[in-house]
């Protein structure tokens, strides 16, 4: 059997890396940039900490799309760009700013794919994409070094799932100074969002030998440091530290797939706007739970990585132990703990578990399971 590992082409780390952005630009021959930001982030003057790099250099920006950005959102920006005489992308943003760049510079090479929705799942695009320089403002999603990204189709009401190796950055900087904006609820969603990827990671059927080395690495730099940045949002170390956790974990599952938390979560997000981070943070332990009987000795090392000591714990003490570290972190940096606190109708989980069973993220889950395992999982958490 053989094992794909697929990553970006190069990566800048560390606070004030977003210096590297200009040289960059011109070693590579690039002569107008095609800015993709959240608005929130020029008004918060993030994007002009990048902007103030590129000095004279001549840039549009787009940023008419939402937080889960929709196809009506990506042709939108197909349209901008054409218009714009760019030559590359630049995403300044969360995940949704490196999703909504994706889509757009890999249908601008792949104008087949002008739909938007035929990129759903493994989409056959021939072209690699318009050059992408991603600067990502949040430690959650990883976008900037994955070979996915998520659109969410509003005519079905579902996130589509779009996996494209021609997707991926060229350029990636992982600059915390542009994470130092983020709000406590922010920085907590987004860090639980980067823990979810680390264990789904680290337990999915695609998980081997590299991606585990990484996942466990991640779920313990997150773990480490999580509550200092989301409680002191000046503590730059922390910063830094969950802006690496976050990267680390995306490059493994990147290329081995996620599993049934993620599954549940994007209909929540697709069909009640709820940011991706609440929803996985939510249910991330009542399906660590039920995957539990699949992966007892991998738990026992979770919540070594989560700071739990097991020492004389059985396989299946140090299993729950793993559930419990994980529920405590996401109460203690104050994440919803019921589907009723963030609004969602009890009728509408059977529609729910319908769109999360069809979910191409399900496929990975270690655990079998059926659609109404998956609807018995959001009563449980209702």
């Amino acid at each position: 059997m053989a094992n794909r590992f697929i990553l970006n082409e190069t990566s800048y780390f560390g606070t004030g890396s977003r210096e590297v952005l200009a040289d960059e630009i011109a070693k590579r021959g690039f002569q107008k940039a095609f800015i993709v930001a959240d608005a929130d982030l020029i008004s918060f003057g993030v994007v002009g900490l990048v902007t103030d790099v590129l000095a004279e250099f001549p840039y549009d920006i787009f940023s008419d799309f939402k937080a889960n950005p929709t196809v009506s959102n990506v042709k939108a920006g197909v349209l901008a760009y054409q218009s714009s005489g760019a030559d590359f992308i630049i995403a300044i943003g969360g995940g949704s700013a490196i999703d909504t760049a994706k889509a757009i510079a890999i249908i601008i090479n792949n104008p087949e794919f002008g739909d938007v929705v035929s990129l759903e799942g493994v989409a056959d695009t021939k072209n690699k994409c318009v050059p992408i320089i991603a600067l990502p403002t949040t430690a959650g999603t990883a976008a900037e070094v994955t070979i996915n990204y998520v659109i969410t189709d509003e005519e079905s009401g579902r996130k589509m799932v779009c996996v494209d190796p021609n997707d991926i950055p060229v350029l990636s900087i992982i600059d915390a100074r542009l994470m130092s904006t983020m709000p406590p609820s922010l920085t907590a969603a987004t860090g639980m969002d980067a823990l979810t990827h680390a264990i789904e990671g680290y337990i999915t059927k695609g998980a081997w030998h590299l991606s585990n080395i990484l996942e466990i690495n991640a779920i313990k730099i997150i773990a480490d440091n999580l509550r200092d940045a989301t409680f002191d949002g000046s503590n730059m170390k922390a910063r830094e530290q969950m802006a690496l956790g976050q990267y680390v974990a995306g490059m493994a599952f990147s290329n081995v797939g996620l599993g049934c938390v993620h599954s549940m979560a994007h209909p929540l997000g697709a069909r009640y706007d709820i940011p991706h981070g609440v929803a996985n943070a939510l249910l991330l332990p009542i399906v660590m739970e039920f995957n539990m009987p699949s992966s007892i000795v991998k738990y026992g090392r979770i919540a070594r990585a989560m700071g739990v000591d097991t020492t004389g714990m059985t396989d299946e003490e140090a299993a729950v132990a793993a559930v419990e570290a994980v529920k405590q972190l996401s109460i203690d940096l104050s994440i919803p703990q019921t589907l009723r606190e963030i609004g969602i109708p009890y009728e509408a989980l059977p529609q729910l578990a319908n769109d999360a069973f069809n979910d191409v993220c399900t496929g990975g889950n270690p655990q079998p399971i059926t659609e109404e395992d998956i609807l018995e999982l959001y009563k449980k958490v209702y």
